[in-house]
C-alpha cells in the first residue's frame, strides 16, 4: 500500500472509530520558511514542510542539524525567529500562551522519558491530567486504560527506577496519550533503548497511530524508526534536503 493510501486508510479508520474520548483524526502540520538562531549559531534556515493529518513522518539528520529545535517549535516549546507554523490550520502560539494548545492537541515523548522519579507509573499519568481539570476517578480509570494499552498494566504502582528502559518509555507514551492528542511528537524515542526494547517501542508507537489515527512526527537517528514511517525527511545544516 502506498504512503498516500495508508494515510487515507488511517484517517478513515479514525473517523469510523470517532468517540467522545478520542478525536476523529490527526492534526495537519504546516511549516513555512521558518528560521531560528541561538546567538551566532543558525539552527534552522528557511525550513518549509507539510505533514498531512494522520501521517507518520520521521525527520532524520546528523546531530546539530536542527531536528529537536524544529520539533520543539511545532509543539510550542520554543518559537521561530521568522516564518510560520500552523497545526490544524491555526498558528502555534508563543510558549507562554500555549498551555491550552498543548493540552488540547499535542502529546510529547522524549528520549529520557522525563518521568517524575518519586511517582508511580499511574501517578505520572494522572499528573498529566491534573491541569486539564479531570476528576480523580476519571484520572485513575484513564491511567489504567492507557497502561493496559501500552502493555505495562502490571507495573502500574512501580516507580520509574523499578522499570526497565522499555517499560519507562511505554509509560512515557501512555502519559503523552493522556489528553487524547491529535498530534504526537517524539524526540529520539529509541535513543536510550537497546535494540530489542527499541523495536518494541516502535511497534507500540505504530500500533497507537493505527488505532487512534493521530499525526505522528518523530525525530531520530535510528534507521529502524525511518522504516516505520509513511515518509522520511532529512534535515542537514538547518535545511530540508531534497
Amino acid at each position: 500500500m502506498s504512503a498516500l493510501r495508508r494515510r487515507h486508510a488511517h484517517a478513515e479508520a479514525a473517523t469510523a472509530r470517532g468517540s467522545a474520548d478520542w478525536p476523529a483524526a490527526g492534526a495537519a502540520v504546516d511549516v513555512a520558511d521558518v528560521t531560528k538562531s541561538f546567538g551566532q549559531i543558525t539552527a534552522l534556515r528557511g525550513v518549509t514542510l507539510r505533514v498531512a493529518a494522520s501521517e507518520f513522518v520521521t525527520i532524520t539528520g546528523p546531530s546539530g542539524s536542527g531536528k529537536s529545535t524544529l520539533l520543539n517549535m511545532i509543539g510550542s516549546l520554543d518559537r521561530p525567529d521568522s516564518g510560520t507554523i500552523l497545526v490544524d490550520g491555526m498558528p502555534v502560539p508563543e510558549p507562554r500562551h500555549a498551555v491550552e494548545f498543548r493540552r488540547r492537541l499535542v502529546g510529547f515523548v522524549f528520549q529520557d522519558n522525563l518521568l517524575l522519579p518519586y511517582l508511580s507509573a499511574t501517578a505520572n499519568i494522572e499528573a498529566a491530567l491534573l491541569s486539564a481539570g479531570v476528576g480523580r476517578r476519571e484520572r485513575r480509570e484513564r491511567s489504567a486504560e492507557l497502561l493496559a494499552e501500552v502493555g505495562v498494566a502490571d507495573r502500574a504502582q512501580h516507580l520509574p527506577s523499578e522499570l526497565s528502559g522499555g517499560q519507562r518509555q511505554a509509560v512515557a507514551l501512555a502519559r503523552a496519550l493522556a489528553n487524547h492528542p491529535r498530534l504526537l511528537l517524539a524526540d529520539e524515542p529509541t535513543g536510550a533503548l537497546d535494540s530489542v526494547s527499541g523495536a518494541r517501542a516502535l511497534d507500540l508507537l505504530a500500533a497507537i497511530r493505527d488505532r487512534h489515527g493521530m499525526t505522528v512526527v518523530v525525530v531520530s537517528h535510528d534507521a529502524a524508526v525511518a522504516e516505520r514511517a509513511d515518509r522520511v525527511m532529512r534535515l542537514v545544516d538547518g535545511a530540508i534536503q531534497s
